[in-house]
Order: C-alpha cells, then sequence, then structure tokens
C-alpha cells in the first residue's frame, strides 16, 4: 500500500485532542480509527531501522475516498516521535492542540491521580517529583510524570518546524475549540484540504470532576515564572513568517 495518513494531531495532551478528535469522528470527510489514540510513533517495541507501516494502516478505514488522520498528542513531546512520522511522511500535515501550560499540569496532575498512578500532592510533583524523569527509560521523559515537561510548547514547536515546513502546522488554541468550534474546525478543513462541515454544536469531552478544583496560587506561580522564557519564544515563534 503507497498511500500514507494525511494528518496527525500530534500534541498536546489535556489541550482538547479528544475534544478535536470527537469532532471530526463524526464528518464523513474524515476516516480516523476507532481508538483516539494509535500509539504508533511512540512504540519502542517497532524495530525504526525497518518499521513495518502494516499494523498502522491496518488502523484505517481504505474503502473509501476520504482524509485520513489520527491523535495521538504524546508524540510532539516524546523522544524520536516527529522524526519517525517525518520519515514516514515528509508531506504530512501536524495539528498541534495548545492550552495554557499552567492548567494544562494541573489537569494531567488530576487525570493521573484520579487514575490511581499519581499518589503525591502536586506541588511536590512539579517540584521534587521532576526528579523521577531521571530515572525513567527513555531517559529524561515520563508517560505519566511529565506534568511540568510537556508545557515547555517552544521547545517542542521547535523541533517539530526543524523537521517540518511552516505550511505543515496548525496550531489550535484549545480555548478557541470551546467557545468557537466552527471557527476552529473550518480552520482544520482548510489545513487538511477538507469541506467545512458548516456550524456544529458545542461539546464537552473529557470533562474531570474528581479531587482538587484551583490550582494552589503558589504553585500557580511557581509555574508561571519556570514557564516564562518559553512562552516568550512561543510567541516569537507564531509571529515569525
Amino acid at each position: 500500500m503507497t498511500d500514507k495518513i494525511d494528518f496527525i494531531i500530534a500534541g498536546v495532551q489535556k489541550a482538547g485532542t479528544t475534544a478535536l478528535f470527537d469532532y471530526l469522528s463524526d464528518d464523513p470527510a474524515y476516516a480516523l480509527p476507532k481508538t483516539k489514540e494509535v500509539h504508533f510513533f511512540d512504540d519502542e517495541t517497532i524495530d525504526w531501522r525497518n518499521p513495518d507501516y502494516a499494523a498502522y494502516h491496518a488502523q484505517f478505514d481504505w474503502s473509501r475516498p476520504a482524509i485520513r488522520g489520527e491523535a495521538t498528542p504524546i508524540y510532539i513531546y516524546w523522544p524520536n516521535a516527529l522524526e519517525r512520522i517525518a520519515a514516514y511522511n515528509p508531506q504530512i500535515k501536524l495539528i498541534i492542540m495548545l492550552r495554557d501550560p499552567v492548567e494544562r499540569a494541573w489537569s494531567h496532575w488530576r487525570m493521573e491521580t484520579s487514575r490511581g498512578v499519581e499518589p503525591h500532592p502536586f506541588s511536590w510533583c512539579i517540584r521534587e517529583g521532576r526528579q523521577r524523569l531521571f530515572e525513567a527509560e527513555p531517559w529524561g521523559v515520563h508517560r505519566e510524570f511529565s506534568y511540568v515537561e510537556r508545557g515547555f510548547y517552544a521547545e517542542q514547536m521547535e523541533r517539530a518546524l526543524g523537521l517540518f515546513g511552516r505550511d505543515q502546522v496548525l496550531i489550535i488554541n484549545a480555548d478557541d475549540l470551546r467557545s468557537t468550534p466552527t471557527e476552529s474546525l473550518a480552520r482544520v478543513a482548510a489545513f487538511v484540504g477538507a469541506r467545512a462541515r458548516g456550524a456544529v454544536e458545542h461539546r464537552e469531552v473529557h470533562v474531570g470532576v474528581h479531587g482538587e478544583r484551583e490550582i494552589p496560587a503558589s504553585d500557580r506561580a511557581f509555574l508561571k515564572n519556570l514557564y516564562a522564557d518559553d512562552q516568550a519564544r512561543l510567541r516569537e515563534l507564531a509571529a515569525a513568517p
């Protein structure tokens, strides 16, 4: 099979990727896998010197003309995932959902505590708890405990833009998708070459209701300061032609 997947929602976690996937799944212009997160390009059991894409392509319906894509938000964060995507299809389109990094970290922590994965308080996790990443494999990254690290968006966007043309990367703000879904979905459609579907109703997907509801003020200030330089760099990247 010579056909390739057309687009990937490659990031970021806890920034509306599930809602976007849900919206697109309802549109017959797209052919998405039944499972939202395929987790192919972050699979370390694959021989990436000679990858077999058959299992990946088997996730998609090839029986009709459609624009095919998937959503695995760890791709933008996971080492070598973007490089593997570029090797698979240098012309692929990437959609990156962004959200305030402090709110993203908080939402991520709440998810892991609700799943029973994280036993520690948020304040510890974003400070001392970051050392756990240096005990992980691959070194320096972690699927669950990367509350802080996944919020360095400029760092990740620079990597993406070093591998793909700027016209291959679309950034959608999570707040925009929530408040103006019709306009956000029209941007996605134009980006991937689909026909805009018209007005859609707002929907909420995977909204957590567990645990503490507000970020402690000291933790918010700590993270805001930690992200300040990266956020400034992100604004520069967004303004660049």
